[in-house]
């Protein structure tokens, strides 16, 4: 069985004392590739360096995630110009609208995320999203650009039925992990009547890890039990749900 964890921060401080274990243990629960999505500056030269680590393996995406748009932002929207300049990447991402805990730089967020989104266009490769507490505006926000041609996935997707309906028609994949195995997340509602062909496989780890390891230390071997926990909710098999959220990865990420 092959996986493929499309959105996983194995470059986070979480790992630095066995990075390689959690690798070889993905592995042997059939994860062959890991998408690491960008964060801001500070985070670049350990992405990349685990890019150079593990090649073709673990692969790196350039961006600005929301959370860490502040007062410096045009310096971090440089810095990622200037790496999408110096070398390919398979996406731009994470990048998005997230008003959870603050809207200060909501209007900063809003800047950053079409600045990256005509970057992603410009140059033909697809976006990673970021949304919380903001599903609708950045629905809103994608559709321009969706209808020049921009692909992409929403990260993480908890929403409604609804949004799912608008995000797949747009052209775009649904990140589908962890959440979809808790209790009272009603996700696996909203994607019942959702074609697996619009989704994908993540963790997001080191966060948001599926039970029964809810609350602990998230690691891309567990991908396992939201493929698990997908199959049931699509009546379908294991190996099905990991071909075809496999091949959809393969399409979007272009390897």
């Amino acid at each position: 069985m092959n996986l493929i964890d499309t959105h996983c921060h194995l470059y986070a401080d979480e790992f630095k004392e066995d990075l390689d274990a959690v690798i070889t243990r993905a592995q042997e629960q059939g994860v062959k590739r890991f998408y690491l999505p960008a964060i801001d500056s500070t985070a670049t030269e350990a992405m990349l360096g685990l890019e150079q680590a593990y090649p073709g393996v673990c692969i790196a995406m350039m961006g600005l995630h929301p959370c860490y748009v502040k007062e410096n932002y045009k310096e971090e929207l440089a810095h990622v110009k200037s790496w999408l300049d110096k070398r390919p990447f398979v996406a731009v991402g994470e990048i998005g609208l997230d008003f959870y805990w603050d809207k200060t730089f909501a209007g900063a967020q809003r800047e950053a995320f079409d600045q990256q989104m005509q970057w992603a266009l410009d140059l033909k490769i697809p976006i990673v999203i970021h949304t919380r507490n903001a599903m609708q505006e950045t629905i809103e926000a994608v559709k321009p650009f969706a209808a020049k041609g921009l692909g992409g996935i929403f990260h993480c997707f908890s929403g409604s039925y609804e949004s799912a309906r608008q995000i797949v028609d747009m052209g775009f994949y649904l990140g589908i992990g962890g959440v979809l195995t808790y209790k009272n997340a009603g996700l696996p509602a909203a994607l019942e009547n959702i074609p697996l062909e619009h989704m994908v496989l993540e963790t997001d780890a080191p966060y948001l890890s599926p039970v029964p390891f809810r609350g602990k230390r998230n690691e891309s071997s567990y991908l396992q039990y939201v493929a698990e926990k997908l199959a049931d909710v699509k009546k379908l098999s294991v190996a099905d749900v990991a071909a075809i959220t496999t091949a959809n990865a393969e399409k979007i990420f272009g390897n």
